[in-house]
C-alpha cells in the first residue's frame, strides 16, 4: 500500500472510530428514560451505565495507549472496535439492568483501547508539522456525531425502544476493525516502549478512579467522608505515582512527556476548556427547561450554534494553528469561551434567541480552537513510539474535564437554585485559568518537538576507546 492510500485510510479509522464512540454516548444519553422503565431500573442504576463505563475508560486510556505503542495501533484499534461492537450488541440483548451496566463497563475497556490509537495511528501516518488537519477533521466529525446523536437516539427510541440503539455502531466498529488489519503499522521503535509498566499503569488507574469516582459523588452532599475519602487516595495514588515513574527503568508515560511544561499546559488547558463547556452545557439546560418552559427538543435547537461551530470552525482553527501558533490560537479560543459564560450568565426570562444562540456559539468556537490546537500539541510533542501515550493523556483529560465541570455545576445549582450566577461564575474562572495556562504553549516560531531519547553511545573496545568501522 502506498504511503497516501495508507494515510487515507489510516485517517478514515481515526475519524470513524471516534464518531463511533461519541455516537454511542450521546445516543445513551437519549435512550435512558426509557432503559430505567423497561428494566425497571433504579434512577442510581441507570447512572452507573454512565459513572461505570466512564472510570473503566478514563482509568485506562494511558496504559492502552502504551499496549498501542508496543503491538501496534492498528492492532490494537481493531481489537478495541470489535470489543466495542461486541459489548453493544450484548447491551442491545441485555435482560436485567444488571448486565447493562456489567457491559458498559466493558465498553469503557475497549473504548479505552481504541480511543488512543486514533490518534496514536495519525501521529504514525503523518509528519508532525501536518497533524493540525488529521485532527481538525477527526474533531469536526466528533462535533457532527454529537449534535446527530440526540436527533438520530430520539427518533429510533420514540419508534422502536431503547435496544436497537446499541445496535447501531456494530457494524461499522466490526467494518474499521477489518480496514486497520489491512493497513501494516510503520515500524516502531520498540525501545521507547520496551516495558508496560504495570506498577505504574495500576497506580495511575488507581488515582483516576478514585477521581473520578470523587467528582460523581461530590455533588451529594449527603456523602462528605466518602468524598474527602475519595480525594486522599486520589491525592496519595497520584503521588506515588510520580515517584514510581520517577524511578522506572521503562516508565509507562516518557520523561519527555511526563515532566513537559508545554504538554502539562495543553493538557490543563484541555481539562479547564471541557469542565467549563460541560459544567456550562449543564447549567444553560436546567435554565432553558425549568426557568424559560421549554421542552428538550426546543433546548437543543437553541444550543444548535455550538455544534455547528464544533463541526465548521475545525478546519479553520488548524489553519490558524498553522499560522499564528499554538499559544495565541488557543489563548484566544480560551477568551472566546469565557465571553460565551458570560454573556449566557446575564441570560433572564426576557432574553432572546439571539442572545442565547450568540453565547452557544461563542463556546463552540472557542472549544473547538482549544481542542484541535491543544490536541496537536500534545501528540506533536510525543514521539511516534510514545504516540499512544500522547492519545491517552489527551483523551483523559477529555475525560476528567466533563467530570470537573458537571461536579461543579451540579453542585452549585443545587445549591443556589434557579440561579445561575454562582455555578458561571466559578466557570468563568476556571476558563481564566485556561487561559493563563496557554500562555505557556509555543508560539508560532517555537513549535512544539517530539521528546528526545538520549543519544546511544558509540561502541568501544575493552580499553574503553571507540570503534570505527574501516
Amino acid at each position: 500500500m502506498n504511503p497516501s492510500a495508507r494515510r487515507r485510510l489510516t485517517l478514515t479509522n481515526s475519524v470513524v472510530g471516534a464518531v463511533i464512540v461519541a455516537l454511542d454516548g450521546t445516543v445513551l444519553t437519549v435512550a435512558q428514560p426509557t432503559l430505567r422503565r423497561d428494566l425497571d431500573a433504579s434512577f442510581a442504576q441507570v447512572q452507573w451505565t454512565s459513572t461505570g463505563y466512564l472510570i473503566a475508560v478514563a482509568s485506562l486510556l494511558v496504559f492502552a495507549g502504551r499496549l498501542g505503542d508496543r503491538y501496534g495501533h492498528q492492532l490494537v484499534f481493531a481489537v478495541g472496535m470489535v470489543g466495542f461492537g461486541a459489548a453493544s450488541t450484548g447491551i442491545g440483548l441485555a435482560p436485567h439492568i444488571g448486565w447493562v451496566i456489567g457491559l458498559r463497563v466493558a465498553q469503557g475497556v475497549f473504548g479505552a483501547l481504541s480511543q488512543p490509537a486514533t490518534l496514536g495511528m495519525l501521529r504514525a501516518a503523518y509528519p508532525s508539522d501536518r497533524l493540525g488537519m488529521p485532527i481538525a477533521l477527526r474533531t469536526s466529525a466528533i462535533g457532527l456525531a454529537a449534535a446527530a446523536g440526540p436527533l438520530l437516539g430520539g427518533a429510533l427510541v420514540t419508534q422502536l425502544g431503547w435496544r436497537p440503539v446499541f445496535f447501531l455502531n456494530v457494524v461499522p466498529a466490526l467494518v474499521m476493525a477489518a480496514l486497520a488489519l489491512t493497513v501494516r503499522d510503520a515500524p516502531r521503535d520498540r525501545g521507547s516502549a520496551a516495558g508496560l509498566d504495570l506498577p505504574g499503569a495500576a497506580l495511575l488507574a488507581v488515582a483516576l478512579v478514585a477521581l473520578v469516582r470523587t467528582l460523581v459523588v461530590l455533588p451529594e452532599t449527603g456523602r462528605p467522608t466518602g468524598t474527602v475519602l475519595g480525594a486522599l487516595v486520589a491525592t496519595a495514588a497520584a503521588a506515588a505515582f510520580v515517584r514510581h515513574e520517577r524511578r522506572a527503568a521503562s516508565p509507562l508515560v516518557p520523561p519527555g512527556l511526563l515532566g513537559s511544561p508545554t504538554v502539562g499546559a495543553a493538557l490543563g488547558t484541555l481539562v479547564c476548556a471541557c469542565a467549563t463547556l460541560f459544567g456550562t452545557l449543564f447549567v444553560s439546560t436546567y435554565y432553558l427547561q425549568d426557568v424559560l418552559g421549554l421542552d428538550p427538543l426546543q433546548s437543543s435547537l437553541r444550543a444548535l450554534p455550538l455544534a455547528v461551530m464544533m463541526v465548521l470552525g475545525a478546519p479553520v482553527s488548524a489553519v490558524l494553528l498553522r499560522r499564528h501558533g499554538p499559544r495565541r490560537t488557543t489563548g484566544t479560543a480560551m477568551l472566546l469561551i469565557l465571553l460565551g459564560v458570560l454573556l449566557l450568565s446575564r441570560l433572564d426570562r426576557a432574553s432572546s434567541d439571539l442572545a442565547i444562540g450568540a453565547g452557544f456559539l461563542l463556546l463552540g468556537a472557542g472549544f473547538v480552537a482549544v481542542m484541535v490546537s491543544a490536541t496537536a500539541v500534545v501528540v506533536r510533542c510525543a514521539s511516534a513510539g510514545s504516540a499512544g501515550v500522547a492519545g491517552g493523556l489527551q483523551q483523559t483529560a477529555m475525560n476528567i474535564g466533563p467530570a470537573v465541570g458537571l461536579a461543579v455545576a451540579t453542585t452549585l445549582v443545587g445549591l443556589a437554585g434557579v440561579d445561575m450566577g454562582p455555578a458561571l461564575t466559578v466557570l468563568a474562572a476556571l476558563t481564566a485559568v485556561g487561559a493563563l495556562s496557554a500562555l505557556r504553549l509555543p508560539g508560532r516560531g517555537d513549535a512544539p518537538v517530539a521528546e528526545r531519547r538520549p543519544a546511544a553511545h558509540p561502541p568501544t573496545d575493552a580499553a574503553g576507546k571507540v570503534r570505527t568501522r574501516r
